[in-house]
């Protein structure tokens, strides 16, 4: 159970988090240097009335992915994540689980990327975080729940991505997806929650099943993909998965070549898209 401290801790954190350090503008009149409580609550990707509760004590249980969200949207460091953790009467996730802690580092390189569609994803390819223009492209990811944030999921039972595949393409990709989650559990064979997505994956997708059972092993590399978009169109780009050593985090770039027709598309997609989104990150 949460203690009263846990909402003094996500005040006093977000007391100091300025809107320009959370990737926000700071225009209109504050009373406060930090963040609007409906900021972290956009942040955070959850209710701006659970944000007060928490800070003020009246909700006492929240979920390890919302204390998660917080300490993502806070920019907390390791160490005071694993104290909001136990503040929220959880142990911290340890070295055995799944890392989705985002690195400073990397909270700073999608700070810069502000125009380039950017995805972070954990070592069994669930979506931690998403920008605008990464969700302009793709669609929006911030109603995702559960194994809906899975990449692996997704493609296996849930409805697929807008890019495009040739049946060569789609084997690859496939057989790159299934040889990672395997890698994963064998670096944290005792995440529970991994081993839940596998076997749901096991027993409801026979591809999946076949290619897991098979041993297949594979690797994702650059390629060009080409993503047809509802409004603006077919989009070929460059799609790059960036591996951040230490964290197991995957960073997910698309980037199109300039002056080209293609860029054009990217640029007007990103603006209509971020229109409608807002500036802040999408996160789970």
């Amino acid at each position: 159970m949460a203690t009263a401290e846990f909402g003094q801790a996500v005040r006093r954190w977000r007391d100091r988090l300025s809107p320009e350090t959370a990737g926000l503008p700071a225009g209109g009149q504050r009373r406060a240097a930090g963040l609007r409580r409906e900021e972290l609550a956009l942040l955070a990707g959850i209710s701006v009335d659970y944000v007060t509760r928490l800070e003020q004590g009246r909700a006492s249980h929240p979920s390890p992915q919302v204390v998660e969200a917080l300490a993502r949207a806070l920019r907390l460091s390791a160490t005071e994540r694993a104290h909001l953790f136990r503040l929220a009467g959880l142990a911290p996730p340890g070295p055995e689980a799944v890392p989705t802690h985002l690195t400073p580092g990397v909270q700073r390189l999608l700070d810069r990327l502000t125009g380039t569609p950017v995805a972070v994803y954990d070592a069994a390819w669930t979506l931690l975080v998403a920008n605008p223009p990464y969700a302009a492209l793709m669609g929006d990811p911030s109603g995702w729940r559960g194994h809906q944030r899975n990449g692996v999921w997704r493609h296996f039972l849930g409805p697929g991505t807008r890019a495009r595949h040739t049946p060569e393409s789609l084997r690859a990709f496939e057989t790159a997806l299934v040889a990672d989650l395997r890698a994963a559990t064998a670096r944290y064979p005792t995440d529970q929650r991994l081993q839940r997505l596998i076997a749901e994956l096991r027993a409801h997708s026979d591809p999946f099943a076949a290619l897991w059972d098979s041993g297949a092993v594979g690797r994702h590399d650059a390629a060009r993909k080409t993503i047809d978009h509802p409004h603006v169109g077919a989009v070929t780009l460059d799609c790059d998965v960036l591996t951040v050593a230490g964290s197991d985090l995957r960073i997910m770039v698309y980037t199109a070549e300039p002056g080209t027709e293609d860029a054009e598309r990217l640029a007007l997609l990103t603006v209509l898209g971020t229109q409608s989104l807002g500036t802040q990150s999408l996160v789970g």
